[in-house]
């Protein structure tokens, strides 16, 4: 038995959970996290739509127990236990359909001065300082919708994310005046990866947690 309730932090960013409109979260992620703590003897648990922001914040102050999987660094686990990796990610750039041609990846970016949006705290700020991209012309922004925001009007001219998030998004959200771009392999590998709560009581207080380096873990 658990004495306190197992809650689930999750984001909006499909296809890997979303809000559905029964106010339910839904996605792969989603049936992943139900499928792996009913493994565990946990049929029923909270969940709590939550900011990228706060997701590591949360898990780390006791707020929720396990969250939506995430990029593992080395800097997240100093803070939170990570799972084996669940998801290989390519990372991809949103971009206006007229520039798929010129932003090919981060080197282009960087070849370009182009400027890059991206959702504050996540690992793809880091692979496009690593190919070359001017701190000066990255755009840190809260969420993925501010993000498609600033490259359809222009304040950026590309959004990096992984390129599952942005079919997701596009496939939710359709515009023909934007195209998605695959980050070449040699630019960028990601992991994601997470871990449910222990069954026994004796299980190890770290908060557990999601990743992706170019694979994705739940922690």
């Amino acid at each position: 038995m658990h004495d306190a309730p197992v809650v689930f932090a999750y984001l909006d960013e499909p296809p890997f959970c979303w809000p559905g409109a029964d106010g339910m979260a839904q996605g792969c992620d989603v049936e992943l996290v139900t499928a792996a703590l009913q493994a565990l003897g946990i049929p029923r648990f909270e969940q709590r739509l939550t900011t990228f922001a706060e997701l590591l914040p949360g898990l780390a102050s006791g707020r929720w127990t396990i969250t939506t999987p995430l990029f593992v660094t080395a800097e997240r686990q100093g803070l939170v236990d990570f799972s084996r990796p669940i998801w290989a990610l390519a990372d991809g750039l949103l971009v206006r359909a007229a520039d798929r041609e010129r932003l090919t990846g981060y080197r282009a970016v960087a070849a370009t001065g182009a400027q890059l949006a991206i959702v504050g705290g996540q690992v793809q700020e880091q692979a496009g300082l690593a190919a070359g991209i001017a701190p000066e012309c990255v755009i840190s922004v809260a969420t993925q919708e501010d993000a498609v925001a600033a490259v359809r009007d222009g304040r950026a001219d590309a959004y990096a994310s992984v390129a599952m998030a942005h079919r997701g998004h596009l496939a939710r959200e359709p515009d023909p005046a934007l195209a998605i771009v695959e980050v070449p392999a040699s630019e960028s590998r990601q992991v994601k990866a997470c871990r449910p709560p222990e069954p026994s009581p004796s299980a190890s207080n770290t908060p557990v947690c999601g990743s992706t380096s170019t694979t994705r873990s739940m922690a």
